[in-house]
């Protein structure tokens, strides 16, 4: 049996999640212990979307109960329909409960708004990955756009400042943007609470020698 399945709901997901564990002594940055972990324990509920993973999770996680140990599941709070945090999060406990996974040993997660708030940092790989010269220089263009409230570290509505600030440099939003800052950010400075979440659970279920 393998140690932990993700199932999520889009490919960015999938490859924040390919950023984090692609990392040389990832189990260190996360303060865990190493487990077994390979790209294919990531499970894109391809067609589904949001809407579809709240709806039906339990159904796509059931053929890998006898697989996995552990389960988590992610989903966006933001999407036409979404009733709200948490009543994401109950469903979402529900269906892994439903597929075979006690609340012990499986988690829900839910990105407020969307996992498009992992794409920002005041380090400058954020920066640097959206073809910014530093975290200063799109801070302030940020502001100057009313993306950003002075002081903030991150956007009030982090998908759209994305593609704003790709945009002005002239380069796609794509999934290995997400991949590329996940495996690059400081998780000692993220103040997200799924990622916190995440982590925890981590250091719960795979604790350090």
């Amino acid at each position: 049996m393998r140690p932990l399945v993700f199932l999520v709901a889009d490919k960015n997901m999938e490859f924040a999640l390919r950023g984090f564990f692609s990392r040389p002594r990832w189990h260190q940055i996360l303060q865990c212990a190493h487990f077994a972990f390979e790209e294919s324990d990531i499970k894109v509920a391809v067609g589904q979307n949001d809407p579809g993973l709240f709806a039906r999770a339990n159904e796509l996680l059931q053929p890998f109960q006898r697989q996995y140990k552990h389960a988590v599941v992610m989903i966006d709070e933001e999407w036409e329909g979404s009733p709200g945090s948490e009543a994401i999060r109950k469903r979402l406990t529900e269906h892994l409960e439903d597929a075979g996974w006690s609340s012990e040993n499986s988690l829900g997660l839910v990105l407020e708004p969307e996992v498009d708030i992992w794409l920002w940092s005041d380090s400058p790989h954020s920066a640097e990955a959206m073809g910014w010269n530093n975290w200063n220089e799109l801070s302030e263009a940020l502001e100057a756009g009313n993306w950003l409230e002075q002081g903030a570290k991150k956007p009030h509505r982090p998908k759209e400042a994305a593609e704003w600030a790709l945009r002005k440099k002239h380069i796609p939003r794509s999934s290995a943007l997400y991949r590329k800052i996940a495996g690059a950010i400081s998780v000692k400075r993220c103040r997200d609470e799924a990622l916190l979440n995440l982590i925890e659970a981590l250091q719960r279920w795979f604790p350090p020698a």
